[in-house]
């Protein structure tokens, strides 16, 4: 069972910036797809951006696109997730999620593992 702890959240203003990560405890780590999905208080949960195993292949919801980049690092087993221009629509509980394929997906359906969560608050 593969375990996912973010770390790397908080409250700051908005225009900064935030960077996510997410450790993960095993070396078959490198062999999943991996995306960040996001929770705003009486929210559904939506997807923000997907990576693939080698890191070739990237998605981002519109909201999104254009301030935030997804990335992984699998010699370190983390993936990671750099907020520019944060904004309060922004807030929100950020959950990262592995998947047993290499694709990228935007589908929380499809993943099968996923972190406890760390939340952004941006302030306006």
């Amino acid at each position: 069972q593969v375990q996912l702890v973010e770390s790397g959240g908080g409250l700051v203003q908005a225009g900064g910036s935030l960077r996510l990560s997410c450790a993960a405890s095993e070396r078959t780590f490198s062999l999943y797809g991996l995306g960040w999905f996001r929770q705003a208080p009486g929210k559904e949960r939506e997807f923000v951006a997907t990576i693939s195993w080698r890191g070739d292949t990237t998605y981002y919801a519109d909201s999104v696109k254009g301030r935030f980049t997804i990335s992984r690092d699998n010699a370190k087993n983390t993936l990671y997730l750099q907020m520019n221009s944060l904004k309060p629509e922004d807030t929100a509980v950020y959950y990262c999620a592995g998947r047993d394929g290499l694709r990228a997906s935007t589908v929380d359906k499809e993943y099968h593992y996923w972190g406890q969560g760390a939340q952004v608050t941006v302030s306006s």
